[in-house]
């Protein structure tokens, strides 16, 4: 079974993010980086981790809830 999902991490205050495949090999899981996306806002975090999500999220922006 392979996973695919949004990895992010933080160095001097600037956020990453890449594209990680899991799989298992031999009783041992294994990642490997499929793309790296580079420098991300925090506000692009949500909608990175929705986009590879197994089970897709509605999103909700701003003007939805300044409509409703």
């Amino acid at each position: 079974m392979i996973i695919v999902y949004v990895r992010t991490w933080k160095k001097k205050g600037i956020t990453y993010a890449a594209v990680v495949k899991s799989k298992r090999v031999e009783n041992k899981v294994i990642q490997e980086i499929v793309t790296y996306l580079g420098v991300v806002s925090e506000d692009q975090i949500p909608y990175l981790k929705a986009a590879y999500a197994k089970k897709k999220p509605k999103l909700v922006y701003k003007e939805d809830i300044s409509n409703e």
